[in-house]
This record gives C-alpha cells, sequence and structure tokens, in this order.
C-alpha cells in the first residue's frame, strides 16, 4: 500500500515516552535484551506519533527539535539522552516517511519534570 504524503509542513509537533534506562550507552547487557527494548521502544514511538496524528510527509530536509523533560531531578547527560533516543527516532522515521540523515538536530534538556520528549519538527534548510 503506498503512503499518503502530505504536500507542506509548516510545523508538527509531538510528545514521545521517556526512553528506557536499557537504551543507555551506559547500559551493559546482553545483546538480545537490547535488541528487544530498542524494537519496543522504536513501536511505541510510532505508535504514539500516530496517535497524535502525525502523518508522512513530502519534504526533503527536515529539523527536528528535541526537549527532554526528565522524570526525575537525576542529572542526565544531554549526549546519552540522544543516544537512548535512536531508536524512538527511527520510529518517528517510520510514521512520516523521511530518513533521518535527511534531519538537523537541536537537543535541550528541560528543568521540568514530566518523563517525556518533546518533539518540534519544521522544514529543513535547502543546502
Amino acid at each position: 500500500m503506498p503512503l499518503i504524503r502530505t504536500t507542506t509542513i509548516s510545523m508538527i509537533a509531538v510528545t514521545l515516552p521517556w526512553p528506557p534506562k536499557e537504551l543507555s550507552p551506559n547500559a551493559r547487557q546482553h545483546w538480545s535484551k537490547l535488541a528487544k527494548a530498542k524494537k519496543s521502544y522504536r513501536e511505541a514511538c510510532a505508535w504514539t506519533a500516530l496517535g497524535q496524528f502525525v502523518k508522512p510527509i513530502d519534504v526533503q530536509k527536515l529539523h527536528v527539535s528535541l526537549l527532554f523533560v526528565p522524570p526525575n531531578r537525576r542529572g542526565f547527560d544531554l549526549d546519552n539522552l540522544l543516544a537512548r533516543m535512536k531508536s524512538g527516532l527511527d520510529g518517528l522515521c517510520d510514521v512520516l516517511g523521511v530518513d533521518d540523515k535527511h534531519w538537523s538536530l537541536t537537543i535541550a534538556k528541560s528543568d521540568e519534570i514530566g518523563g517525556m520528549v518533546k518533539v518540534r519538527i519544521t522544514a529543513g534548510p535547502n543546502l
């Protein structure tokens, strides 16, 4: 079944679940357990995006802004949070139909507590 694509994009906002600790680069676990966690989080993010009415788009480049809203006041490193988010972003790629190699990224961490990742998607620059 072919993807139905929208023609324009101004801004898409979606809230994704907090990435599980099993996806942290600092977690040392068996490869099969890691693979299961990646698959589960990828699917969770894809279904969450679909539930928030995200649809495939027809653009060549995207800019994606990630705002990590941690579940507690623990100190989280932005580089580890981005690594934990990789499979979730792949789930978002599945829904949008735009490969993440065509994305530019901005990442930030909120001072609020909430346990989510707020994502803003806009058309990227044509370089």
